[in-house]
């Protein structure tokens, strides 16, 4: 049974960090490249940071870049997500993504994870 399991949100002020993880199991997690989507209230799902299968590629929302950092664990299949200097525009329902590297159509989806930042 496949799963991505989120954790690590919750309130935080503005300026905090969190540091959020997706724990997959059910598949081959190192040939999977893995991001972190999000989606705000009343706005479209957007990708927030993605990672190479191996880790050694990374990419980023101009929004986040400078302040958010994505890594991934292939012998503990987790990915993280370690959010720095944050904002109220960064609240958001945080889901963490396993597609493929080579199947693009092969893809999970964890069930998501709030992140709220409000003083």
């Amino acid at each position: 049974q496949v799963q991505l399991v989120e954790s690590g949100g919750g309130l935080v002020q503005p300026g905090g960090s969190l540091r959020l993880s997706c724990a997959a199991s059910g598949f081959t997690f190192s040939n999977f490249r893995m991001s972190w989507y999000r989606q705000a209230p009343g706005k479209e799902r957007e990708l927030v940071a993605g990672i190479s299968d191996s880790g050694g590629r990374t990419n980023y929302a101009d929004s986040v870049k400078g302040r958010f950092t994505i890594s991934r664990d292939n012998a503990k299949n987790t990915v993280y997500l370690q959010m720095n200097s944050l904002k109220p525009e960064d609240t958001a329902v945080y889901y963490c993504n396993a597609r493929h590297r080579s199947i693009s159509v092969l893809e999970h989806w964890g069930q998501g994870t709030q992140v709220t930042v409000s003083s």
